[in-house]
């Protein structure tokens, strides 16, 4: 009977071959979208969900309660991760990570630029990254160790046996000793880096992470297998509280996140991590359902429309003994074979458009041939779709009167009629609100590029500072405003989309014992609000006019408004116990993405070590003959370093990368 079903099944389809055409290239069109959106939720769900112990590795978030305002965060105190593994015993092992600018490094007459960070000595046997040579345990364990990936050890070594014992000095500064060579980090891994260096090395460098409430670094732990996570939690929740005390208008907490979810959930609401990238996987996977939902609603409708076709086969087969049950059945059964057909040609349009796809997404999503559990998926998603498609054909052809088919009297009836002008108005309904929706991200992303942040983007470069550039920057500005399109230069600790490092250590006049305010620090250079446009408010920028400035501070409205000076310049400002004045305030600018809240800013000169960027306005027209002299001026006055830039307007994009990605599949 099946074999007689799909020979007739065949037959009527090579006999309606438009109809076939059109039901099967109007299915396999929505359900190529489908995969397509499939293929990215399944690499979304990857992202750093392969970690050996991914359900006892977390990372520790902080949630500050300021004057009933709670925010939330992944920066922490440096000293925490040691402390934390010395005073829970159900924490097995702890670790910090500090991120940083790109690092020179050179060997071997070699210069190389690669990202470059800091770990504590668990790391490795936290995360459990491949190791090809060295030992996990010991590889960061000494103030001169450097692990690095496989990649590096091939460019200045040859190999990763021939790495192990050999020197890379980094930033022309200090010399690490290679300890261990990992396998090159898999496209899974959202925290890209190239090499590792001793936290302790962090440490030494900036002398503000020994002091309780400084932040800024990250902090990771290992519970022990017989550990409860909630019982862990709770211990961590008021951590905080022995080492900074809180106060009634100011409380720090701790929390824990499974590192594995941090990727999906990185956005806080009310201080805890609830929401993130998860909402565009949400979004899609509505969108996919939504677009297969109208392909099976054409189906629906054509096979219907030619219901009359085929009245008189249906009204025959009952005739001579076909009950309605085994009529579903068939239909059902020509519904899942177009299916079928549509899912072959989905596929081939996958794989065709695979890597355009891959261009609009920026991922390096392969195509899972050997994958089971996608097959799996896919084929349960085409009989969801056959059958999501053939029901009503099925249910409404069935049921027929064979006598009134006969007689040439039959016509579908009203409550038919109206079925189908329902779907079609579901359809529209369907298409006008994903219309509307790519219309509101779209105007979304349009806001982000165009809105004002309170400096200016346009005709700014970012310049990573190190050796003479670091130690000669005055020789090095003097030099480079004399080149043709540069019109103003200064530096920054950390490029000014991503001020994150905080602190407690403040005081001023008439300050309330009970106040501990958490405010974000930057180290800048001389001319640095006439260099990014930043809006004086009152008072005036650094100038190596006033000798002074080395102890003064420049602080925004927000931090204005936390300390309560009302004739703030001139009046005493003491942070990190280095007395001084206030000499500026400026316009609120936004220094990290929008959707963070602005946060009170406190700005400093510093020693030349501390600084990261320099940040080099240039002329309309002329950026290209800026780089220019930039790059020859590097040769000349830095030798041994590579030279390299970014545009403020692009690092200020990447922050919105994701919503970038969600406005071009939309």
């Amino acid at each position: 009977m099946i074999r007689n079903y799909l020979k007739i099944t065949i037959r009527n389809l090579w006999r309606n071959k438009r109809f076939a055409s059109i039901n099967i290239i109007g299915l396999s069109l929505g359900m190529a979208c489908s995969l397509l959106i499939l293929l990215w939720i399944t690499d979304e769900y990857k992202i750093d969900a392969s970690y050996p112990n991914s359900e006892r590795l977390f990372q520790v978030y902080t949630r500050a309660i300021t004057n009933g305002v709670v925010s939330g965060g992944y920066s922490t105190a440096g000293l925490l991760s040691e402390e934390l593994k010395r005073q829970i015993p159900e924490i097995q092992e702890a670790c910090s990570y500090a991120f940083t600018q790109p690092a020179t490094l050179s060997a071997k007459d070699k210069i190389f630029s690669e990202a470059t960070n800091y770990a504590s000595a668990d790391y490795f046997s936290m995360f459990g990254y491949q190791i090809l040579e060295g030992d996990p345990k010991s590889a960061l364990s000494t103030l001169t160790s450097i692990t690095i990936s496989r990649k590096v050890a091939a460019a200045f070594f040859g190999s990763p046996a021939a790495a192990m014992g050999k020197v890379i000095r980094v930033e022309n500064q200090t010399n690490y000793t290679v300890t261990a060579v990992f396998e090159d980090l898999p496209p899974t891994v959202s925290d890209r880096f190239e090499c590792l260096i001793n936290y302790s090395s962090f440490m030494q460098q900036n002398d503000w992470l020994q002091r309780w409430g400084n932040s800024g670094p990250f902090t990771f732990i290992l519970i022990r297998p017989t550990a409860n996570a909630g019982h862990v939690a709770s211990l961590v929740s008021r951590f905080l509280d022995t080492y900074v005390k809180p106060s009634a208008s100011f409380r720090e907490e701790l929390g824990l996140q499974r590192a594995s979810d941090k990727y999906l959930h990185s956005t806080f609401v009310n201080g805890y991590p609830s929401g993130g990238r998860i909402e565009y996987v949400r979004l899609f996977s509505a969108i996919a359902l939504f677009i297969l939902l109208i392909a099976c609603i054409n189906f629906m409708n054509l096979s219907t429309a030619r219901s009359t076709k085929r009245a008189l086969e249906i009204g025959v087969r009952k005739v001579i003994g076909a009950r309605r049950g085994l009529l579903i059945w068939q239909f059902i059964g020509e519904s899942l074979l177009l299916a079928c057909f549509a899912l072959t040609l989905a596929v081939a349009l996958v794989i065709l458009a695979l890597p355009f796809f891959i261009v609009l997404t920026k991922k390096n999503i392969q195509f899972p041939y050997g994958d089971w559990i996608f097959w799996v998926v896919i084929l349960g998603l085409t009989g969801f779709t056959g059958l999501l498609a053939g029901s009503y054909p099925a249910l409404f052809l069935s049921a027929f009167k064979p006598i009134r088919v006969l007689k040439n009297t039959f016509t579908p009836g009203t409550s038919s009629l109206l079925f189908r002008k329902g779907l079609v108005v579901f359809q529209f309904v369907i298409s006008i609100i994903l219309i509307v929706t790519t219309i509101f991200i779209t105007r979304q992303i349009n806001f982000v590029r165009s809105t004002q942040l309170g400096y200016d983007r346009e005709n700014l470069l970012y310049v990573p500072l190190s050796g003479n550039f670091i130690s000669r920057f005055d020789v090095f500005k003097s030099a480079a405003l004399q080149l043709p399109g540069i019109t103003a230069i200064s530096k920054m600790s950390e490029p000014p989309t991503d001020l994150s490092n905080s602190s407690q250590d403040l005081d001023w006049d008439g300050k309330n014992p009970g106040i501990v305010p958490a405010i974000t620090q930057a180290a800048v250079g001389y001319d640095f609000v006439s260099t990014m446009k930043l809006q004086l408010l009152s008072g005036r920028d650094f100038s190596l006019q006033f000798p002074g400035d080395s102890n003064n501070y420049i602080i925004n409205e927000t931090a204005l408004k936390e300390i309560g000076y009302r004739d703030p310049i001139g009046r005493r400002l003491t942070f990190w116990n280095r007395k001084g004045s206030i000499i500026g305030i400026v316009k609120d600018f936004h220094f990290q993405s929008l959707h963070e809240a602005i946060k009170p800013l406190i700005l400093r000169i510093a020693s030349p070590e501390e600084y990261a960027v320099a940040v080099v306005r240039t002329r309309n027209g002329l950026t290209r003959e800026a780089i220019e002299g930039l790059g020859k001026l590097s040769k000349s006055m830095n030798p041994q370093f590579l030279f390299s830039y970014a545009f403020a307007d692009e690092e200020y994009a990447k922050l919105y990368k994701s919503d970038e990605i969600t406005g071009s599949l939309s």
